[in-house]
C-alpha cells in the first residue's frame, strides 16, 4: 500500500472510530495525512485544525478534548506531526493530558525504518519517545496491510477512552512513509465503514455506605464534578472545593484555607477525596494525617492518594442523610467561614472580579488560581471553570483555552500571570484561512513569578531571589499581543469590572497592572 493510500485509510478509521477533530501542525513527511485530512474534512467526516507549531498543536488538542467532556461527549482528539523535533514538542501537552486523563492521539508521521540512525535528516527514533505517558503504542510501518491500519485504531481509540480499562489518556501512533508523498490521484472517498465494536461487560458501580454521625470534611479537587458537591449537601459535611473542581458552588467553605491553618480540623474523624486535589500545603497536610480515616472517591483507575493514607478507594459514595451532630459540625465550619475578614491584595480583588462573570473560565496555574482559592465564594458559576491541573504547569494555558473555545464554540476567558503568558504567546496566532473565536486573555500582571515570594524561597538574597526565581521579563504584553493579531489594552484592578461588562468578541488581550 502507498503511503498516501495507507494515510487515506488512516483518516477513514479514524473517522469511522468516532475521531471529529484532528490537529495537524505543517510539515513534508506528515504530507500524505494532510491531503486525506482535507478530502475528509470536504466530506464533513471531521474537523481539521491547522496550528503553526507542534506544541502550541499539542495544547490546542487538549482545549478541544477537555471541550468534548465538558458537553459530555468524550472523544478522542487526533493530533498529526512530521518527524524529528516536532513530535517531541508535543511532550508537555502528552504529558498534561497523562495525568489528566484526557483522551488524545498522537499520530507521528517517521521516514521509512531502513533510515532510522544512519544520520538521514529529520530522522530519529519517534516510537517510545513520551516515555511511559501514553496508555498505548503501535507502529505502522512503510506500505502496511490495510486491516493493520483498521485494527491498530480500534485498539488505540478504546485505550484513550479507557473503554476497557478505566483509564483514559493519551495514545501514540507512529507512521511510517515513503516516498511518494503526493497523491497521484483525487481521492473519493465511499460510505464510512463500520467500526470495531466494542461490547464491554456492563459496570454498575456500588456505592460504599459511610455512617453519619462522624466529623466528615470533603476535598473537591481538580475536576471532582457535581458529585462531591452533591454528596457534601446530603449529607451535611463542609465542602472544601478547589476553584477548577466543578464543585465550588453555593454551600461551598469559601475561607476554608485559613480555617485548615487556624487548626478548626484538628478534631476531624473522615476526609473523603473527589478530583484531583493539587493546590495547598494544607489540604496536603490533612489527606496525610494518621488520626483521619481517607476516602478516595474516583470513576477511574487512577486516583490521588500522595500520602497512601487512603483506607477506601471506591466509584461513588452514599450516605443516609445529616445527622445531628453533622449539621452542627457543618454550622461550627459555615460560622468560622462567616467570621473571616480578609484584606484582598490586588490580585485577589482581581480574581474576586473574574468570578463574577458568566463566560467559561480558565485559570492559569500558580498564583493565579490559588488567588482564586483563597477569595472567591460559592456560586453557580463555579461549575464554569476549568484548569490544566494534571502537571499543573505554566506552559500551553493559551493554547488550551483556545481549543476550549474552539470546541465548546462558546467565549472563554483565561486568566494567567505574566511569566504564563510569555510561554505561550504563539498560542494566541490564528492562520488566516482558520476560524476566529471569541477568546479574551487576562493577564494579571505581577512583573515575574510571584508564586515564589510565598515559598520558603523568598528568604533569599533579594538579587539572586530577583534574578534566579521571580525572573521579570522584558516584555509588553500589549504589543506582543498586537503582533499576534490581537487586541490588546492595559488597565488598572479598579477598571477590569466595566471591562468584563464588555461580551468577549474576537481574540482580546488585557494586560492588569497588579502594582
Amino acid at each position: 500500500m502507498s503511503s498516501t493510500a495507507m494515510a487515506q485509510e488512516l483518516v477513514t478509521q479514524l473517522a469511522a472510530h468516532g475521531v471529529r477533530d484532528v490537529v495537524i501542525a505543517p510539515g513534508s513527511r506528515s504530507a500524505p495525512l494532510a491531503y486525506a485530512l482535507a478530502d475528509a474534512e470536504g466530506l464533513g467526516w471531521l474537523r481539521a485544525h491547522v496550528r503553526v507549531d507542534e506544541r502550541t498543536a499539542g495544547f490546542f488538542a487538549l482545549g478541544l478534548a477537555k471541550a468534548g467532556a465538558i458537553r459530555g461527549e468524550p472523544r478522542v482528539v487526533a493530533i498529526v506531526t512530521t518527524s524529528g523535533t516536532a513530535v517531541a514538542n508535543l511532550h508537555p501537552a502528552v504529558l498534561e493530558a497523562s495525568h489528566a486523563g484526557v483522551p488524545l492521539l498522537v499520530i507521528s508521521a517517521d521516514r521509512p525504518h531502513e533510515w532510522h540512525r544512519t544520520g538521514a535528516n529529520q530522522t530519529t527514533i519517534q516510537t517510545g519517545i513520551f516515555a511511559d505517558a501514553p496508555r498505548a503504542i503501535a507502529e505502522l510501518p512503510a506500505r502496511a496491510n490495510p486491516s493493520a491500519v483498521r485494527g491498530h485504531v480500534a485498539r488505540l481509540v478504546a485505550a484513550a477512552l479507557g473503554s476497557l480499562t478505566r483509564d483514559p489518556g493519551p495514545v501514540h501512533l507512529n507512521v511510517s512513509f515513503a516516498e511518494p508523498l503526493v497523491p497521484d490521484a483525487p481521492w473519493t472517498p465511499g460510505d464510512l465503514p463500520a467500526p470495531v465494536r466494542l461490547a464491554p461487560t456492563a459496570r454498575v458501580p456500588a456505592a460504599e455506605s459511610l455512617p453519619s454521625g462522624v466529623r466528615t470534611l470533603v476535598v473537591a479537587g481538580d475536576g471532582a464534578g457535581p458529585d462531591a458537591a452533591r454528596l457534601a449537601g446530603e449529607a451535611g459535611w463542609p465542602l472544601l472545593a478547589e476553584p477548577s473542581s466543578g464543585a465550588r458552588t453555593n454551600g461551598a467553605i469559601v475561607h476554608y484555607l485559613h480555617l485548615l491553618a487556624g487548626g478548626l480540623a484538628a478534631d476531624a474523624d473522615r476526609v473523603v477525596v473527589f478530583g484531583h486535589p493539587t493546590l495547598s500545603r494544607p489540604i496536603s497536610a490533612l489527606l496525610a494525617r494518621r488520626d483521619v480515616e481517607v476516602v478516595v472517591v474516583s470513576p477511574t483507575a487512577r486516583w490521588t492518594d500522595v500520602a497512601g493514607a487512603a483506607s477506601l478507594v471506591t466509584d461513588a459514595i452514599a450516605v443516609a442523610g445529616p445527622a445531628a451532630s453533622d449539621r452542627a459540625w457543618l454550622q461550627r465550619w459555615r460560622d468560622a467561614d462567616a467570621a473571616v475578614a480578609l484584606d484582598p491584595s490586588p490580585l485577589q480583588e482581581a480574581a474576586l472580579a473574574l468570578w463574577d462573570t458568566d463566560d467559561w473560565l480558565l485559570l492559569g496555574s500558580s498564583n493565579t488560581v490559588r488567588a482564586f482559592d483563597t477569595i472567591t465564594p460559592g456560586a453557580a458559576r463555579g461549575a464554569k471553570v476549568v484548569a490544566n491541573r494534571g502537571l499543573a504547569g505554566i506552559d500551553g494555558l493559551v493554547s488550551t483555552a483556545h481549543g476550549l473555545a474552539t470546541g465548546l464554540g462558546e467565549p472563554v476567558r483565561v486568566v494567567l500571570g505574566d511569566l504564563s503568558f510569555a510561554h505561550d504567546i504563539g498560542g494566541l496566532l490564528r492562520g488566516e484561512d482558520e476560524p476566529d473565536v471569541d477568546l479574551q486573555v487576562v493577564v494579571l500582571n505581577d512583573h515575574g513569578g510571584g508564586i515564589f515570594g510565598s515559598l520558603e524561597h523568598a528568604a533569599a538574597e533579594p538579587t539572586m531571589f530577583r534574578r534566579f526565581f521571580s525572573t521579570p521579563q522584558v516584555l509588553d504584553v500589549v504589543a506582543a499581543a498586537q503582533g499576534a493579531g490581537a487586541t490588546a489594552s492595559r488597565i488598572g484592578v479598579d477598571e477590569l469590572a466595566d471591562l468584563l461588562a464588555q461580551p468577549i468578541s474576537g481574540r482580546s488581550v488585557v494586560d492588569v497592572e497588579l502594582s
